[in-house]
């Protein structure tokens, strides 16, 4: 997804295919149903690898003016992408070796999302079967299940992967937007919910879609700015958005990603440190305020060349830029708390 970057009206006609058109794709005629794929990932490859400290990828991008500073933890993120795969096609996941599929991915949200946390931690992302986006609209919900159970199967390899040979028993963040946060509610439920690794967990940021408080067993919704082994989720929309009655739910974990706190106040612009917009380079501070309503984020409009011609009050491409400093300054917030927690043991 482009993140509220792109050059002129780009950005808007993008932004107006993802929210719009490309969810009627799943009653496309062109449509097949779902073929099960028995095949393994390999993650000792780089190549299925979106993000590794070893290597140069897009992660390692930072805007001109954080350049000046350096990453003060030895601890790991993991960061799972949203759903690029979003082309009309007969395939219900993405092939690995879709190497214009894999840099719209790096020039997206790896350089967008991923790269808010190279400041904060060794950043590590999988590249992954994703499902296509149709498979959270499709009438063929069971292909669409299917395909994103395959997903999930590349994730989890991934991330046992990592464990076994990167981890090395250092703290860890996890990140992910979109369907990323469909795949690392699994993993924490697998491998961290009421188990010996939940130890590790500094915090998790799950999102852009809506997670349960009563998601996880022992991994609660973060309350404080600085609370650790906890998660946080929000979804972001204009701040004239009224959701729909039924999907207003007292049960979604929501916490405003200015504050950091669950309380209802407007957090104003001038506590919000730095979005990332069309020019990556430039950090925009005190342009968005951010109120919790219903179990989203409200917040202003942002504005850069052509964003006039924004008519949706979605703003899910943006859930992480639109916050850019807000979130990477939290992490290291949350990192130093969980460190200095950990050296009184």
């Amino acid at each position: 997804m482009k993140l509220f970057r792109a050059n002129g009206a780009t950005t808007t006609v993008w932004i107006l295919i993802v929210l719009f058109l490309l969810p009627a794709c799943s009653t496309l005629k062109r449509q097949i149903p779902f073929v099960v794929d028995y095949s393994k990932t390999d993650y000792s490859k780089n190549e299925n690898w979106a993000a590794l400290p070893s290597i140069k990828d897009s992660s390692d991008n930072i805007p001109a003016e954080l350049q000046g500073r350096k990453k003060p933890f030895d601890i790991d993120i993991f960061y799972v992408h949203p759903t690029t795969f979003t082309k009309i096609s007969k395939r219900w996941n993405a092939n690995l070796s879709d190497l214009k599929l894999n840099k719209k991915t790096d020039k997206s949200a790896i350089k967008f999302q991923a790269s808010l946390f190279n400041l904060v931690g060794n950043v590590y992302a999988p590249r992954y079967r994703q499902a296509h986006l149709r498979s959270y609209f499709t009438k063929d919900v069971d292909s669409g299940k299917l395909a994103l159970d395959l997903a999930y199967e590349d994730v989890k390899s991934a991330f046992q992967y990592y464990l076994d040979h990167f981890n090395n028993g250092k703290p860890f963040i996890i990140v992910s937007h979109s369907q990323g946060t469909t795949h690392s509610q699994h993993l924490i439920k697998d491998f961290i919910d009421h188990k010996a690794l939940q130890k590790n967990l500094v915090a998790a940021y799950l999102v852009g879609l809506p997670v349960l408080k009563t998601s996880f067993a022992t991994v609660k919704p973060c309350e404080l700015p600085e609370e650790t082994g906890c998660f946080c989720s929000w979804r972001t929309y204009k701040d004239d958005f009224e959701p729909r009655k039924k999907y207003v739910n007292e049960n979604i974990s929501i916490v405003n990603p200015i504050s950091w706190t669950t309380g209802l106040g407007l957090v104003e612009k001038k506590y919000h440190k730095g979005s990332v917009l069309k020019n990556f380079n430039k950090i925009n501070p005190n342009t968005q305020s951010a109120q919790i309503y219903k179990g989203i984020i409200q917040t202003n409009k942002p504005k850069f060349p052509f964003s006039f011609l924004i008519i949706t009050k979605n703003f899910h491409p943006g859930d992480l830029n639109l916050f850019y400093l807000d979130i990477q300054e939290n992490a290291r917030l949350r990192t130093k708390a969980f460190l200095e927690k950990e050296s009184k043991k």
